[in-house]
Parts: C-alpha cells; structure tokens; sequence
C-alpha cells in the first residue's frame, strides 16, 4: 500500500514551467534625430522717408553714423533722398557693420548773415533773425533748406554747390578698440568743460548749458568718433556730435572753433573745440547726451563734482 501511495503521489506531480528568462530582450527603439531648422534672421528695422528729413536728422534719430545709414542703403549723395523712400537702419547681411563713408561731402551751409535796413531808408523790408530752436529732429530737419545741410527731400533736383573735397579721417588716436557692433554700455564720461551750470537739463533744451570764457577748451566727454562737425544747424552755432557706441551720442553746441573732423576718432578728455558764443547771446557750452537718440539728462551719468 505504501509503495502504491508513493507511485500515485510521483505520476500527480506536474512538469516545472519553462522559464522565459533565455529570451533575448527587444532591442531598444532609436528616435530618429530631428532635423535642425535653419537660424532665422531678424528683420533689420527701417525708417520710411518724410517731407524735411535729411540723412543727419535720421541718424541722429535712431543714434546712428549718416554716412555708415547712406552706405548701407547704397546712397552716394547723402544730400539727396527722396521722400517715401525706405531706408534700412543696420548693415544689411553680407555687409560689414561699419561702412565705408560715402563718397559725396555732405553740404554744410555758411553761415547766415543779419539783414539790416539801410541808411536812410526806414521802409525797406528785411528779413527776420532767426529764432532760436532747440536740439531735436525736427530742428535738425530744418537742415533740409535750399541753404542747408541737406537737400529738401522734395524731389527737384539739388542746387550745385562748390563743396571741397572730403577731408580724409586723421589717423585713430591710440585708445583700446571695443567690438565692432557693442551694445555695452560702460561708457567712461567726463565733465566736458569746467564752469557753472547755468542752466540745467529740460525736455524743451534736451540738454544743459555751461558757462567758461571764450576759447576755453571743450573736452570729449568720453572716447568715440565725430559723426558731425559743422555749423549747419539754426540756433546752435558750431556744432560737433560724438558717437561713443551703438547706444551713446553727445552733442557740444555754441563753439567758437572747432578742432576735429568728421569720423576722426577721438580719446576720452580730449580738446575737441575751443568755448564761444555762436549763435548765442554768451559765452557758454550746451552739452547734450543721448541714448539711442533719446536725450538724457547729463547729471545722471556725469561723474559728482
């Protein structure tokens, strides 16, 4: 019986199942690489020609050189440009940041002369004197008269004008180069000339006046390149502008000479002009500074006295 019972209990035991453990795991499933999108260039912003713009007042505008906004519109005549016309405020893909200066002298006016009535004759007409204005746009736009620096954007064709031949840029001060197309705004600044602030910075002025005797020096407020000198504005006399970067200008009005050239570089404390009175009633300077062709009030970036 017992063997019996042992038989039995041998023929009720099952096989062990099969292990799948030997199977080999599914390879792993590879995504295939996406493909790349090409970088996509940002549209360069453009300014779109109006009646009195000149090529000054436009770059002055946007904080921009005239003659690097000319070559990069292939503009030659930098005192002709026609009204409706589109212009592109960057250098263009394949261009170089800075451009090469126009080959055309912009015109600059001489400067007016006061009318006055003659001996003798209470009745004869003349012509007013002109009014004072301040520094912004619409003031520089005046440069578009027949007599001005600009050619009005009318269409008709320029008056010719016996303009001398462009001045060649003075060699470059020696002065550490910043990269071509900064953005930084560390720019070192200095008073630009020595004397009391006789009238501080306003919305209307855009600007303050300081006094000093005439043939005092004015310095460069900081390094940079001269974008304009000239007399070619109404109401401030002999003007020169500074381009410290892509985002700074400053403005250095009244002078009674001035001592640089257009895109001559120029150092930090540098004497640009000598103190005067033109196209003004004393002896003063009007010192503007401008962020991206937004006026800033002096003091707040000008070191304490």
């Amino acid at each position: 019986i017992a063997l019996m019972l042992i038989l039995a209990a041998c023929a009720a035991r099952r096989p062990a199942p099969v292990s799948d453990s030997l199977t080999p795991p599914a390879p792993p499933v590879v995504e295939a690489p996406q493909p790349v999108p090409p970088p996509v260039d940002k549209p360069i912003a453009t300014h779109v020609v109006k009646k009195g713009d000149t090529m000054v007042s436009i770059a002055l505008q946007y904080g921009l050189d005239y003659r690097e906004l000319a070559a990069w519109n292939n503009i030659v005549n930098p005192n002709r440009i026609e009204i409706g016309q589109v212009l592109v405020l960057g250098a263009p893909a394949g261009m170089a940041a800075t451009a090469s200066p126009v080959t055309t002298p912009l015109v600059t006016p001489a400067p007016p002369i006061e009318a006055r009535p003659l001996a003798n004759t209470p009745s004869t007409k003349v012509e007013p004197r002109g009014s004072k204005v301040p520094f912004t746009e619409r003031a520089l736009a005046q440069m578009g008269a027949p007599d001005a620096a600009g050619v009005p954007v009318t269409g008709a064709p320029p008056t010719t004008i016996d303009a001398a031949p462009p001045q060649l840029p003075s060699p470059p001060v020696a002065e550490p180069e910043k990269p071509a197309g900064t953005d930084r705004e560390d720019v070192d600044w200095m008073w630009p000339a020595k004397g009391k602030v006789l009238a501080p910075f306003s919305e209307a002025s855009k600007g303050m006046d300081i006094a000093g005797r005439k043939g005092a020096p004015v310095l460069a407020a900081a390094g940079g390149r001269v974008v304009y000198a000239g007399a070619g504005l109404r109401g401030y006399g002999k003007l020169v502008i500074i381009k410290h970067n892509n985002t700074w200008l400053s403005a250095y009005a009244h002078n009674e000479n001035i001592l640089v050239k257009e895109q001559q570089d120029v150092r930090k404390g540098q004497k640009i002009a000598e103190m005067g009175s033109s196209d003004t009633d004393q002896v003063k300077l009007h010192f503007e500074v401008r962020r991206q062709g937004k006026p800033v009030d002096p003091v707040k970036i000008l070191p304490a006295l």
